[in-house]
This record gives structure tokens, sequence and C-alpha cells, in this order.
């Protein structure tokens, strides 16, 4: 391991031509890391019937789960969109939805050996706030019933100011919710026409007021850089726009372009995207700018206030990463809830049915709506521990994670290799048993990562642009 460390290398950001010779060495299709394996690992193979023996075997005992519901419909349909979800423009397929969600609930309750304890619940989508509000009362309140919530539990969900009323908000407040995301994504109008999501600025600050006077605790606001038309001038518009507004988390998430995984991404004309260079500008100015105001950088793409508890977290090495982004969430098990939702067991990954007509069949017949997933090894376990910590602290302790794995630290001689070109180009650093992102190399901390992903080759066209 000795004879691969690296040389001390600048920690500056790339500037200049070294910029483009970065990106077109680092900056192609790489996995986001939200899990790993990743999701296009999953496979039939994992059945309704070996998750059903999974939740049978979680015991109370081994500390509170936390609980994901999906909610896949939206009143339009933005063109950057790359989640699972419909535009719907009546009641019914909303409440029949709601009908099936509360039995894939009671499903799961009954196939569980011990009535759990949740202390996380979050609602994702689409947009969540399509839910009525007598609905969003009904779904927590039936899990209230089937579960046991912990007292501090941190319920959030994922919110559309344009559709969101006071009477939602009362309603999801008076269920327990304290936390709550904001989707902005572009404050200039005319970046807005050409994503097909029109949000005026005044309706964001209506939904802040709204959250804040029904008590949130934490407000998160997602923002996007890669979108057409977008300058950086503009971007940084769209920082000051946001703070003013007083969120306590930024999200900002690179556009990813995957017109042939989403056809309605056709919509957008790819000769107003950003390209590589701008891209990478927009995603160095944001850090910057927001670190220049006293934020905390968190991982890739997720800033806080210095006194936020995922700032917190981040500091003391104990912030995660799952399909939700970055997050204090430790519990070792997620249950997913709702059409193509994702859960984690300690035995791998599972994803129920993506398609609300197969997932609906499947409740119809008294089946767990399961359609995937990935059983894990020990090498993934190995490897998904070493990803997370550089995604979550851009470094990592390779010695320390051999030990907890008991595996030598020799089998990562080929993802050290692999390391070498990121040690002479300035953007990683092996030092002993220990491998960091330089400042210039958190940008391209998914290409890091690449080097210990032992599934990468199956399904790396897949992937989006990594920068």
């Amino acid at each position: 391991m000795a004879s691969q460390a690296a040389q001390i290398v600048p920690e500056s950001p790339a500037a200049g031509d070294s910029v483009d010779r970065l990106i077109a060495a680092y900056g192609g299709r790489a996995p986001r890391y939200t899990s790993y394996p990743t999701a296009i690992q999953f496979t039939p193979a994992v059945t309704a019937r070996q998750y059903s023996a999974w939740l049978r075997g979680l015991k109370r005992d081994s500390g509170p789960v936390s609980a994901y519901l999906h909610i896949p419909f939206c009143d339009r349909m933005c063109w950057y969109c790359g989640c699972n979800t419909a535009v719907v423009n009546r009641r019914g397929p909303i409440e029949d939805y709601v009908v099936r969600l509360l039995t894939e609930i009671d499903l799961v309750a009954e196939t569980l050996g011990e009535r759990l304890e949740i202390g996380n619940i979050h609602f994702g989508g689409g947009t969540p706030n399509m839910l009525a509000p007598d609905e969003i009362g009904a779904i927590l309140a039936r899990l209230r019933l089937k579960f046991d919530i912990a007292p501090a539990a941190e319920i959030a969900a994922e919110i559309d100011p344009c559709t969101l009323t006071a009477e939602w908000v009362g309603a999801a407040a008076a269920g327990g919710m304290n936390r709550a995301s904001l989707g902005v994504q572009d404050f200039d109008p005319d970046v807005q026409k050409a994503i097909n999501r029109i949000q005026p600025y005044e309706t964001t600050a209506r939904a802040v007021e709204l959250l804040r006077a029904a008590g949130a605790g934490s407000l998160n606001m997602d923002l996007i850089y890669g979108l057409p038309r977008q300058t950086l001038a503009g971007l940084e518009r769209n920082i000051d726009m946001a703070l003013a507004l007083g969120p306590d988390r930024l999200s900002l998430f690179g556009y990813a372009h995957v017109p042939w995984m989403k056809a309605h991404q056709k919509l957008i004309r790819e000769n107003e995207l950003p390209d590589a260079r701008l891209r990478y500008r927009m995603q160095r100015r944001a850090a910057d700018l927001l670190e220049e105001r006293g934020w905390r950088r968190l991982g890739l793409d997720h800033f806080a206030k210095p006194d936020d508890s995922l700032a917190a977290a981040a500091a003391e090495g104990r912030m995660r990463r799952n399909f939700q982004g970055y997050t204090t969430d430790a519990a070792p098990v997620l249950i997913g809830f709702g059409a193509s939702s994702i859960g984690r067991m300690p035995q791998g990954y599972v994803q129920n049915a993506s398609a609300v007509p197969q997932w609906r069949e499947k409740l119809q017949r008294g089946e767990l709506p399961v359609a995937r997933g990935v059983e894990m090894t020990a090498d993934d376990r190995f490897r998904a521990e070493i990803i997370e910590r550089l995604m979550c602290d851009f470094s990592v302790d390779l010695a320390e994670v051999c030990d907890n794995h008991r595996r030598p630290l020799a089998e990562l001689d080929k993802s050290i290799a692999l390391l070498a070109p990121m040690q002479e180009d300035g953007i990683a650093r092996v030092r002993g048993a220990n491998v960091e992102a330089t400042r210039a190399g958190r940008d391209f901390i998914r290409s890091i990562c690449a080097a210990f992903d032992a599934h990468l080759d199956q399904g790396a066209t897949r992937h989006s642009a990594s920068i």
C-alpha cells in the first residue's frame, strides 16, 4: 500500500485549461451512489416471498426503523424531472392510490413478526401535497395505528409550493410533520419557462410562511444547476433569493439529462443546456458562494447552516446517504411504501413495482407489491461503507473499514491502482490507508467512488454525467 502513496497535491480548485482536462477525464457518467449496489443492479431475483422473510426477521430491540412513502402524482410535468410520477387532473386516481397505500401499510404490519418503532417518515414523489388534507392525515394515522412513532420522530415531506394550501399544511402538521423540502429549482422566469415549471418567487415565499407558521422546525430548498438558459450570474441570484427566505438547508443538484430514460426530457432544447465547463463553474461557484456566506458544504450537493443537525452530523462523521440524499438518519432499515418505492433491509434492497397498475394488482391479490431488488454480498457491504464514507466525508480510512469487515487491505489494490491518475491530476490523495478527495476533487467525488465500485461496468452508460 505504501508504494502507492501520493505526492502532495494542490488544494485549490481546478482552473484554466486544467478544468477541461479534468472534466474530460472524470466528468463522465457515474452513479449518484444513494445506495450500493445501485438500483441498476436490482433484479427480479428478489421476490415478495423473500421480502416477507426479511420483514419477519426484523426485531424491535434492534432500534427504530424508517419509512418512505412515494406519492407518484403531479399537476404538471416538469420537463427536467427524473422521478417516477404522472400528471393527474382529477381526484379519482389519487383517492384509489391512498386506499391501496393504506392496504400496503396494513399488509407490511401483518407480515412483521413484531410491532416496530418508526424514527423517521419521509413523503416523496411526485408531489406529496397533491394528497387532500384528509388523505395525508389518514396515512399518518394509519402508520400510528400499525407502528409506534418515536416521540422525537422526524416527519418530512417534499413540497411543490404551487399546489400547497394552508389546509394541507395544517393536516400534515397535526399528524406530526416537522420538516419540509421545497422544490424551487430556479427563480428565473425564463429558465422556468424552458423547463415547464412556472413558480413565482412570491409563491415560494408564501409556502415558507405557511410551513413556519405551522411549526416546521427545518426547511430545505432544492435548487438545480445545469438547466436550460441558466447562467452563472443567474445561479448566484438564485442563491441570494433562496437565502433571503431563511431556509436551514439547501440542496444544489446537477440536472441529469437522460432523455433515453425520461422521454419528456426530449422537450428540453439541448442547445440551451450549459456545457460541461459551465456546469463545473456553476457547481464550483455555488459552493464557494455558500461557504463565503457561512454555510457548510455537506458531501456532494448539500449545504446547511452551521448549527443545523445535518451539519453537526457531518462534523462528527455521522452523516449518512440514502435515496433521499444526505441525512442524519442512521436506521439500518427503511421500509418503502407505494409504487416504485425502495426499501433497505439488513439483507439488501427491495423495490416495489414502479407502475401503479402493477403495484395495485399485487396488493389486490394480497401480495407485497415487490418487483425487484438485490441481496447484498459481504463484498457489497464492504464496498458500500467505503463509498458512503467518501460521499459523506470526502475521505475514508480503508484500514478501519477493512477491520470492520475482516477483509485484507490487499483486496483493494485494484481500486487503489485506479486512483493513481486521479492523484497525478490533483483530485485525490492516498496516504497509507487513507483516501481523500482534495478540494478540487470534491466536485468529482462520484468518479473517485467509482474506483471502488465492483459493479460499475454492468451499467455505466445508464448513469448521468458526474458534473
